[in-house]
C-alpha cells in the first residue's frame, strides 16, 4: 500500500518494509516499514488497489499493484513489487526491487530493530519517470499485554531526483493495536513534503491464519488532491 504515483524504491548495498497479524503475515505497518521479517523460506503474496476518488480531469485515479515478500533466511527477506496507475494520462509501470535485515529482535522486551533499501524502477514511460531509491531504519517496542499496541520509530533518506522542494529525509511513525483476536487498527505516518508524505489509518481483519484483509484511508501531507482510499488482501504460505 503505497502513495500516489510512485512507491519508495533499492538502492545500492545499504539494508532497508503491516501489522503482524498472522505469524507469517507481511512486513509493513501500512506504508511504512516495521521491524518484521518474512519467516524463512515462507512467501507473502499481497494484491493492492488504491483510489483517489475524482474524476481524472480533476486528479482522480487508481493504483493496481502486487506484492511479493520472501523469507530468504533468518532475519532476512527480498521482495518485489510492482505497480500501475490509471489516470489521465496514463501512469508509469513501475517495479521495486526491496530488501530487509532485522539487526536486532528480542521478543522479551519487545524490542525490534530493522534497515532495509526500496529502488522503483520505471518499466514504461522511463523517459519521465525517474529511478529513485529509499534507505530506512526502523525500530519497535511491542507493549506486553494480551491487547498491548506496538510503537514503531525510525527515519529514512531519498536517493534519486525529485521534483523541487521535495524532502529528501524523514521521520517515520507506526502505531498498531488489536481490537479483537482477529481485528486491529492500524496508523502509520512518513513525514515529508515528496511522494511518501502521507499519513494512514485503517484496519486489518485476519480472515485465516493464512488470509488478511485490510483497508485504509491515506491522507497527503500537502493537501486533499493526495488523499486515497486503499484495500489490500494478503495470503501467507
Amino acid at each position: 500500500m503505497y502513495p500516489k504515483s510512485t512507491i519508495p524504491a533499492l538502492v545500492l548495498l545499504c539494508a532497508f518494509a503491516i501489522l503482524t497479524r498472522t505469524a507469517s503475515a507481511q512486513s509493513t505497518v501500512f506504508n511504512i516499514a516495521s521491524t518484521d521479517v518474512q519467516a524463512r523460506h515462507k512467501l507473502y503474496i499481497e494484491a493492492d488497489f488504491l483510489a483517489h476518488l475524482t474524476a481524472y480531469e480533476n486528479g482522480g485515479y487508481q493504483i493496481f499493484g502486487t506484492r511479493l515478500v520472501y523469507g530468504l533466511r533468518k532475519r532476512t527477506e527480498v521482495g518485489l513489487n510492482a505497480f500501475y496507475t490509471k489516470t489521465s494520462p496514463a501512469g508509469a509501470v513501475v517495479i521495486q526491487p526491496n530488501f530487509k535485515l532485522q539487526l536486532y529482535s528480542n521478543e522479551g522486551n519487545g524490542i525490534s530493530v530493522a534497515v532495509g533499501t526500496v529502488v522503483t524502477i520505471p518499466v514504461t514511460h522511463r523517459s519521465a519517470t525517474n529511478m529513485r531509491g529509499t534507505i530506512y531504519a526502523v525500530a519497535s517496542k511491542r507493549i506486553k499485554g494480551n491487547w498491548g499496541p506496538r510503537l514503531t520509530v525510525g527515519g529514512y533518506s531519498l536517493v534519486g531526483s525529485f521534483a523541487g522542494g521535495s524532502s529528501k529525509s524523514g521521520v517515520l511513525l507506526g502505531y498498531e493495536q488489536p481490537i479483537t483476536r482477529k481485528l486491529s487498527f492500524v496508523s502509520d505516518w512518513s513525514s515529508g513534503n515528496n511522494d511518501y508524505g502521507y499519513v494512514v489509518a485503517g484496519v486489518g481483519i485476519t480472515l485465516s491464519p493464512k488470509h488478511v484483509l485490510y483497508a485504509g484511508y491515506n491522507v497527503g501531507n500537502n493537501g486533499r488532491g493526495n488523499n486515497s482510499l486503499g484495500v489490500f488482501y494478503g495470503f501467507s504460505f
